[in-house]
């Protein structure tokens, strides 16, 4: 939304939260008058910001007790695993996003006023990307770690354990901090230009008070491009070339041979579902972004891209927060062939989905090691 506290033609980027779109995953763009007057477009931009409450709600119910189930299952119910480390990680990260949805949910019905204070501002913003980060790179070193199981099975077998596991996710959860913390640090809230009664909350990188100055408006703008291009690169661009990577790999191995990719189907079309439906939400976030910020970058107002990001933006934020919500779906609709899953347990399902990989492989493995020929290199039977 709102990235500055003054309107320069530097950087025009007016100084009220006019988005009219939920704010707490940096949506920069501002979309009603400064005055607070209606224009032609009031009954679309209601219209989406009805769609938001709609989706914003839904995304808290279904992801706060989907997650929480996944957490309780996962964490308290099953046999700790390696895989299992994973999803109670990937479902914790999307518990706590979704658990602070009231506070956007809020300030949508409020039309855009902010009543919880400078530091919830501060807060859920950074929980929003902390579940950004945490989630892309959890599914990261999934893909890895499944990468490493089908090209390696022994070795995976002999290293995979959940310490390890454990230690990883906690330098993910580290990774994922660090990255987000600069939402806390400039993320702030101020009255409207329009009702001073009204109090937005909004990215703020005027950190001196002397934000009229050229060279300040200037560094304002590297800033703002800053955390863009940072997100677009750390949150989106690299971690996906590597989950691409290591699936092309793995798809690569799993057709030279069909009986382990077999036995192989559900767990890994679980996953490729979740990797997919986490970019299918994002990626327009991610693009509305990028758009978003060549139109502050343009010296004139171009029509066409605001109404991009005016429609797009919503929409987008939209997909962004039902993301949270999607992964318990997957894990029960996927799991396991829909007629058990009427008849089985939550716990059941769950476990279904998150069978260890690495076990079937070593043990396909090891028999395909006793039916070939003495003659035979170890290698060669190795997938």
């Amino acid at each position: 939304m709102m990235e500055l506290m003054t309107t320069s033609p530097l950087y025009p980027i007016s100084s009220t939260d006019e988005t009219g779109i939920n704010d707490s995953l940096n949506y920069d763009y501002d979309y009603t008058d400064d005055a607070g007057l209606k224009d032609d477009h009031t009954e679309l931009r209601q219209s989406l910001n009805i769609m938001s409450l709609i989706v914003y709600s839904l995304a808290f119910v279904l992801g706060v007790l989907g997650n929480g189930v996944v957490i309780w299952v996962t964490g308290f119910k099953m046999k700790k695993t390696v895989n299992t480390v994973w999803f109670l990680n990937l479902a914790v990260a999307d518990f706590l996003f979704t658990a602070f949805l009231p506070l956007s949910v809020t300030y949508t019905a409020m039309d855009f006023h902010w009543l919880f204070g400078r530091l919830m501002c501060k807060l859920n913003s950074t929980i929003s990307f902390l579940n950004m980060f945490a989630s892309v790179y959890i599914l990261v070193v999934i893909s890895v770690d499944r990468c490493v199981s089908v090209v390696w099975p022994v070795w995976a077998q002999n290293h995979r354990n959940v310490r390890k596991a454990s230690y990883v996710s906690l330098c993910v959860w580290a990774l994922a901090l660090v990255l987000s913390a600069p939402y806390f640090v400039f993320r702030d809230t101020a009255p409207a230009d329009y009702n001073e009664d009204i109090i937005h909350c909004f990215n703020n990188f005027a950190l001196s008070n002397d934000s009229e100055a050229e060279s300040e408006l200037q560094l304002q703008l590297v800033r703002h491009q800053a955390m863009i291009h940072t997100r677009f690169l750390l949150g989106f661009v690299i971690p996906f070339s590597i989950i691409v990577s290591c699936y092309a790999i793995i798809i690569h191995r799993l057709r030279r041979n069909r009986t382990l990719a077999n036995k192989s189907s559900r767990p890994f079309k679980i996953i490729a579902a979740i990797i997919i439906t986490f970019f299918l939400c994002w990626a327009p976030f991610h693009i509305l972004s990028l758009i978003e910020l060549v139109s502050h970058m343009t010296n004139y107002t171009n029509e066409t891209l605001n109404h991009i990001v005016m429609i797009g933006v919503p929409i987008a934020t939209s997909l962004a927060f039902l993301n949270s919500c999607m992964n318990p779906l997957l894990y029960v609709f996927m799991g396991q062939d829909f007629k058990d899953k009427v008849r089985k347990s939550i716990l059941k399902v769950l476990e279904n989905a998150f069978q260890e990989e690495v076990s079937r492989s070593y043990t396909y493995t090891n028999s395909m090691i006793t039916i070939q020929s003495k003659d035979k290199s170890f290698s060669d039977v190795q997938v």
